[in-house]
């Protein structure tokens, strides 16, 4: 994968999730608006039907009081009569119909102690009414004989009492708005009627209440009311005869945003948790992504190193027998038995290189049957030596040693523990530009043997110091391969020495050589 797929890759995942959670934020506030104007509506309703309620309670009292006076049968004060008169009659059936209605209005003046509002006298009307429904058969009306009996006669009387409620209604309203509010309405009522109507439309909480008139706080109110303009409801209440109110009964609620966050709490979590999981699983995907590049990248580096480092040694072999192909070569046998030699070794360096990376598949698989037995780790380190040295006197170094340690005895393989020595070895040579100068030394801490290799060559970046052990990790250096290498040996390293119970470690700095430490059980 390029570069510029992988970044527009990641670019498109990242746009892709933050996408995903303003979609979340943008339902969970257009849920928790939705809530509100909910919440806000059936409050509202709530406090209209208490207002309505309060009121016609209030009109019901004061109307069967009302009733009960004019029932006394008292001498109305003044009398109106109104008639209604209807006759029709039918050419198809020959008969006559006549419709009589007639309006009683009577006027009270009774005692103003039935409203309590300081007057001597209130006015009340009484409204009787009759009516009377007759049909004839062939009769004219003009010649109608009042003793001839209708085929149909109905007769209501009594009073209206719609038109007595309507006409009570408006006058009472008139004179009721000078009552002050704490004597039309208890505390109690309003509290009972409002916990009971919130609760039937599912608000189940603490509330505050009061009843305000021309904006100035009454002698109804609940202990712990507090005006606000932002979070109170109101409704006008106590209507006057002109359909006009100074009243207003309000209403808040301490907590009403816990409640209406309550009521779409699991939604916020469902969706909190699920926005989680993506989260989770994008950061997961762009790390495996991050690091398949990583491993990509490594292989390329290792595959360019294999190829350089495979190059060398077939190009060698090819020279060497196009040489003893040529007659005047195969006839020497000095010469013959040189490229020979040649050839074997460059097919041991080939061979070397295919086993170290089939035993590190060995490892990964567990298939690496390592016996242990009872070594002294100071013999290993002289064996592994003896195979490098003819290579540092070559190249004019030395490896010292400081062999410090009085117990030296461990449990291990010694010829893959003698391997890890001459891999560390190794890379301390191919890293030393100049000559290499190497230190060897061990010491006992505690229950433990440390032992320690010190090179003075080119030394590693931090970054690649921490990734030394990471198998076919190389510090990359693009096409140049002045370091012969594949990225096994040291990976090869830290699972035998694993294996072994042990630690490794590697201390470095760029121009100033490497320090690797092993640190092994010793054993009695």
């Amino acid at each position: 994968m390029s570069k510029r797929i992988f970044i527009l890759l990641v670019l498109l995942m990242s746009l892709s999730l933050i996408g995903i959670i303003f979609v979340q934020a943008y339902y969970i506030k257009d849920a928790v608006n939705n809530e509100k104007e909910r919440f806000t509506f059936n409050v509202k309703k709530s406090l209209t039907y208490v207002s309505n309620q309060i009121e016609k309670d209030e009109l019901a009292t004061y109307f069967q009081k009302y009733q009960s006076l004019v029932n006394e049968k008292k001498e109305a004060d003044s009398v109106s009569v109104s008639q209604l008169f209807i006759y029709q009659q039918n050419k198809d059936t020959k008969q006559t119909l006549i419709y009589k209605s007639g309006v009683l209005e009577e006027n009270y003046k009774l005692s103003s102690s039935l409203f309590d509002i300081g007057l001597d006298s209130i006015n009340i009307k009484n409204i009787i009414a009759s009516s009377n429904t007759e049909i004839y058969n062939n009769v004219e009306f003009s010649e109608k004989d009042l003793d001839q009996a209708p085929i149909l006669n109905i007769i209501n009387n009594g009073s209206l009492n719609e038109a007595q409620k309507l006409s009570f209604e408006r006058d009472f309203k008139a004179i009721s708005k000078r009552t002050p509010v704490h004597k039309r309405v208890s505390q109690e009522e309003v509290d009972f009627l409002l916990s009971k109507k919130l609760k039937e439309n599912d608000i189940d909480i603490d509330f505050e209440f009061a009843i305000y008139g021309n904006d100035l706080a009454t002698k109804i109110h609940s202990d712990d009311f507090e005006y606000s303009k932002a979070s109170t409801f109101s409704v006008p209440m106590f209507y006057d005869e002109n359909n006009v109110s100074n009243y207003k009964l309000l209403v808040n609620f301490p907590e009403d945003s816990k409640f209406i966050l309550s009521s779409i709490l699991g939604m916020i979590l469902l969706s909190v948790i699920f926005t989680s999981i993506i989260i989770i699983a994008y950061s997961s995907a762009l790390f495996q992504l991050i690091k398949q590049r990583k491993i990509s990248q490594i292989k390329t580096d290792f595959i360019n190193n294999m190829t350089h480092e495979f190059k060398t040694p077939i190009a060698t072999i090819n020279l060497a027998l196009d040489a003893i192909k040529n007659p005047k070569v195969i006839d020497n046998k000095e010469k013959v038995i040189r490229y020979l030699n040649m050839i074997k070794d460059e097919n041991k360096r080939m061979h070397a290189q295919v086993e170290n990376v089939l035993r590190i598949s060995k490892l990964d698989k567990n298939e690496l049957n390592i016996s242990k037995d009872r070594v002294k780790l100071h013999d290993l380190i002289l064996d592994a030596i003896t195979h490098v040295e003819l290579i540092v006197e070559d190249k004019q170094g030395y490896i010292k040693t400081y062999l410090n340690a009085g117990k030296s005895s461990v449990l291990a393989n010694e010829t893959h523990f003698t391997n890890v020595i001459v891999n560390i070895l190794d890379n301390a040579i191919k890293y030393s530009p100049d000559a290499p100068k190497i230190e060897v030394s061990t010491e006992n801490v505690g229950t433990n043997i440390i032992l320690k290799i010190k090179d003075h060559g080119s030394g590693m970046s931090k970054t690649a110091a921490k990734r030394a052990f990471e198998k076919f990790y190389r510090e990359h250096t693009g096409n140049i391969h002045n370091v012969k290498g594949h990225g096994l040996g040291l990976a090869y390293v830290k699972r035998i020495v694993e294996d072994h119970q042990g630690y490794v470690s590697v201390e470095s700095e760029k121009e100033k050589g490497s320090t690797f430490t092993i640190k092994l059980p010793i054993i009695t």
